[in-house]
Protein backbone atom coordinates (compact mmCIF):
# COMPACT_ATOMS: atom_id res chain seq x y z
CA UNK A 1 0.00 0.00 0.00
CA UNK A 2 1.33 3.15 -0.92
CA UNK A 3 -0.42 6.22 0.93
CA UNK A 4 0.08 10.21 0.57
CA UNK A 5 1.12 12.28 4.00
CA UNK A 6 1.88 15.62 3.65
CA UNK A 7 4.43 17.19 5.57
CA UNK A 8 3.19 20.31 6.19
CA UNK A 9 -0.26 19.09 7.91
CA UNK A 10 -0.81 14.81 8.34
CA UNK A 11 -4.41 13.48 7.58
CA UNK A 12 -5.25 11.95 10.93
CA UNK A 13 -6.82 9.70 9.49
CA UNK A 14 -4.26 8.53 7.40
CA UNK A 15 -1.90 8.43 10.55
CA UNK A 16 -4.23 6.49 12.51
CA UNK A 17 -4.47 3.47 9.49
CA UNK A 18 -0.78 3.47 9.40
CA UNK A 19 -0.59 3.40 12.99
CA UNK A 20 -3.12 0.40 13.28
CA UNK A 21 -0.77 -1.72 10.67
CA UNK A 22 2.07 -0.81 13.24
CA UNK A 23 0.15 -2.30 16.22
CA UNK A 24 -0.73 -5.26 14.07
CA UNK A 25 2.98 -5.77 13.74
CA UNK A 26 3.47 -4.67 10.35
CA UNK A 27 6.67 -3.04 8.69
CA UNK A 28 6.05 0.33 7.33
CA UNK A 29 8.55 2.79 5.30
CA UNK A 30 8.14 6.12 5.61
CA UNK A 31 9.74 9.86 5.51
CA UNK A 32 12.40 11.14 7.97
CA UNK A 33 14.45 14.61 7.91
CA UNK A 34 16.97 13.09 6.07
CA UNK A 35 16.63 9.64 3.83
CA UNK A 36 13.29 7.17 3.80
CA UNK A 37 13.37 4.68 6.66
CA UNK A 38 11.67 1.20 7.37
CA UNK A 39 10.32 0.19 10.86
CA UNK A 40 8.14 -1.00 12.71
CA UNK A 41 6.33 -1.28 16.71
CA UNK A 42 8.83 -1.48 19.18
CA UNK A 43 6.89 -3.87 20.63
CA UNK A 44 6.68 -6.93 17.29
CA UNK A 45 9.51 -8.70 17.65
CA UNK A 46 8.83 -10.81 15.12
CA UNK A 47 8.48 -7.76 12.43
CA UNK A 48 12.26 -6.74 14.34
CA UNK A 49 13.38 -9.52 13.58
CA UNK A 50 12.54 -9.48 9.82
CA UNK A 51 13.65 -6.29 9.17
CA UNK A 52 17.27 -7.69 10.81
CA UNK A 53 17.68 -10.17 8.49
CA UNK A 54 16.33 -8.00 5.73
CA UNK A 55 19.54 -5.34 6.90
CA UNK A 56 21.85 -8.91 7.46
CA UNK A 57 21.75 -7.96 11.21
CA UNK A 58 21.29 -10.26 14.32
CA UNK A 59 18.31 -10.97 14.75
CA UNK A 60 18.78 -11.56 18.16
CA UNK A 61 20.79 -8.35 18.85
CA UNK A 62 20.00 -6.07 15.69
CA UNK A 63 22.14 -2.88 15.83
CA UNK A 64 18.91 -0.97 15.08
CA UNK A 65 17.77 2.75 16.56
CA UNK A 66 14.48 4.32 17.56
CA UNK A 67 12.26 7.44 16.75
CA UNK A 68 10.92 9.08 19.87
CA UNK A 69 8.01 11.83 19.98
CA UNK A 70 9.39 14.14 22.14
CA UNK A 71 12.12 14.53 24.71
CA UNK A 72 9.55 13.26 27.23
CA UNK A 73 9.04 10.09 25.35
CA UNK A 74 12.39 9.52 25.43
CA UNK A 75 13.69 9.54 28.86
CA UNK A 76 10.72 6.46 29.34
CA UNK A 77 13.70 4.35 27.49
CA UNK A 78 17.03 5.71 28.07
CA UNK A 79 19.48 6.74 30.99
CA UNK A 80 20.58 10.72 30.59
CA UNK A 81 21.77 11.76 33.95
CA UNK A 82 24.74 13.44 32.32
CA UNK A 83 23.53 17.34 32.15
CA UNK A 84 25.59 17.98 29.26
CA UNK A 85 24.81 15.22 27.08
CA UNK A 86 20.68 16.48 28.10
CA UNK A 87 21.43 20.43 26.99
CA UNK A 88 23.16 18.73 23.53
CA UNK A 89 19.46 16.84 23.23
CA UNK A 90 17.40 19.53 23.91
CA UNK A 91 19.81 21.81 21.48
CA UNK A 92 19.87 19.75 18.50
CA UNK A 93 16.35 17.64 18.60
CA UNK A 94 13.74 17.78 16.49
CA UNK A 95 16.80 17.36 14.26
CA UNK A 96 18.51 14.91 11.64
CA UNK A 97 20.46 12.97 14.42
CA UNK A 98 21.22 9.85 15.70
CA UNK A 99 22.71 10.04 19.66
CA UNK A 100 23.61 6.77 20.85
CA UNK A 101 22.60 6.57 24.98
CA UNK A 102 22.77 4.36 27.52
CA UNK A 103 19.29 2.35 27.56
CA UNK A 104 17.32 1.18 30.48
CA UNK A 105 15.21 -1.60 31.00
CA UNK A 106 12.58 -0.41 28.92
CA UNK A 107 14.27 -1.90 25.74
CA UNK A 108 13.38 -5.41 25.14
CA UNK A 109 15.79 -7.22 26.16
CA UNK A 110 15.53 -8.65 22.04
CA UNK A 111 16.52 -5.47 21.11
CA UNK A 112 19.39 -4.39 23.40
CA UNK A 113 22.54 -4.69 22.90
CA UNK A 114 25.48 -6.18 24.52
CA UNK A 115 26.47 -2.55 25.38
CA UNK A 116 23.07 -1.49 26.64
CA UNK A 117 22.97 1.59 24.10
CA UNK A 118 20.81 2.72 21.84
CA UNK A 119 20.67 4.94 18.94
CA UNK A 120 17.89 7.55 19.04
CA UNK A 121 16.18 9.90 16.92
CA UNK A 122 13.38 13.09 16.75
CA UNK A 123 13.36 14.08 13.35
CA UNK A 124 12.05 16.95 12.14
CA UNK A 125 9.37 15.60 10.01
CA UNK A 126 5.41 15.70 11.02
CA UNK A 127 4.90 12.67 9.08
CA UNK A 128 6.73 10.15 11.36
CA UNK A 129 6.23 11.97 14.83
CA UNK A 130 2.52 11.88 14.25
CA UNK A 131 2.94 8.57 13.93
CA UNK A 132 5.30 7.60 16.85
CA UNK A 133 2.68 10.12 19.07
CA UNK A 134 -0.46 7.97 17.68
CA UNK A 135 1.36 4.97 18.39
CA UNK A 136 2.21 5.71 21.90
CA UNK A 137 5.67 4.01 21.70
CA UNK A 138 8.82 4.34 19.93
CA UNK A 139 9.26 2.96 16.05
CA UNK A 140 12.52 0.60 15.51
CA UNK A 141 13.84 2.68 12.14
CA UNK A 142 16.72 1.88 10.18
CA UNK A 143 17.42 3.83 6.61
CA UNK A 144 16.81 2.51 3.42
CA UNK A 145 19.93 1.81 1.31
CA UNK A 146 20.00 1.56 -2.42
CA UNK A 147 22.59 -0.94 -3.60
CA UNK A 148 23.45 0.88 -6.77
CA UNK A 149 27.48 2.03 -6.31
CA UNK A 150 26.20 5.53 -7.24
CA UNK A 151 23.26 5.94 -5.41
CA UNK A 152 23.12 4.81 -2.12
CA UNK A 153 19.70 6.02 -0.88
CA UNK A 154 17.04 6.17 -3.31
CA UNK A 155 14.55 10.09 -2.94
CA UNK A 156 11.53 9.13 -4.95
CA UNK A 157 8.64 7.50 -2.75
CA UNK A 158 7.47 5.93 -5.88
CA UNK A 159 10.33 4.17 -6.81
CA UNK A 160 10.58 2.77 -3.32
CA UNK A 161 7.05 1.51 -3.23
CA UNK A 162 7.64 -0.50 -5.95
CA UNK A 163 11.09 -1.55 -4.68
CA UNK A 164 9.66 -2.78 -1.17
CA UNK A 165 6.03 -3.44 -1.81
CA UNK A 166 6.43 -7.15 -1.54
CA UNK A 167 8.49 -6.57 2.26
CA UNK A 168 6.66 -3.63 3.66
CA UNK A 169 2.90 -2.94 4.60
CA UNK A 170 3.00 0.49 3.93
CA UNK A 171 4.89 3.34 2.32
CA UNK A 172 3.99 6.32 3.32
CA UNK A 173 4.72 8.94 -0.12
CA UNK A 174 5.80 12.11 1.99
CA UNK A 175 7.19 13.80 -0.54
CA UNK A 176 11.21 13.54 -2.21
CA UNK A 177 13.98 12.59 0.50
CA UNK A 178 17.33 13.63 1.00
CA UNK A 179 20.03 11.40 0.08
CA UNK A 180 22.28 11.66 3.13
CA UNK A 181 21.62 10.20 6.16
CA UNK A 182 21.78 11.36 9.78
CA UNK A 183 25.09 12.61 12.02
CA UNK A 184 25.65 9.84 14.52
CA UNK A 185 26.86 11.27 17.40
CA UNK A 186 27.95 8.74 20.70
CA UNK A 187 27.10 10.20 23.85
CA UNK A 188 28.20 6.92 25.69
CA UNK A 189 31.90 7.29 26.19
CA UNK A 190 33.73 9.76 28.33
CA UNK A 191 33.91 12.37 25.53
CA UNK A 192 31.10 12.57 22.73
CA UNK A 193 31.90 11.66 19.52
CA UNK A 194 30.48 12.47 15.97
CA UNK A 195 30.56 8.47 14.60
CA UNK A 196 29.54 9.92 11.04
CA UNK A 197 28.87 12.75 9.84
CA UNK A 198 25.71 13.16 8.12
CA UNK A 199 23.14 16.17 6.88
CA UNK A 200 23.06 17.51 10.65
CA UNK A 201 25.40 19.77 11.61
CA UNK A 202 25.85 19.67 15.53
CA UNK A 203 25.35 22.45 17.79
CA UNK A 204 27.18 22.14 20.60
Amino acid sequence: MLIKIYNENPNHKSIRRVAELLEAGGIIIYPTDTVYAMGCDIRAKKAIEKIARFKGLNPKNPDLSLIFHDMSQLSEYTIIRDNTVFKLLKRNLPGPFTFIVPANSQIPGLFRNKKKTVGIRIPKNNVVLELVRELGYPIVTTSIHDPDELIEYTTDPEFIFEKYRDFADAVIDGGYGHNEPSTIVDCTGDEIVVVRQGLGIVEW
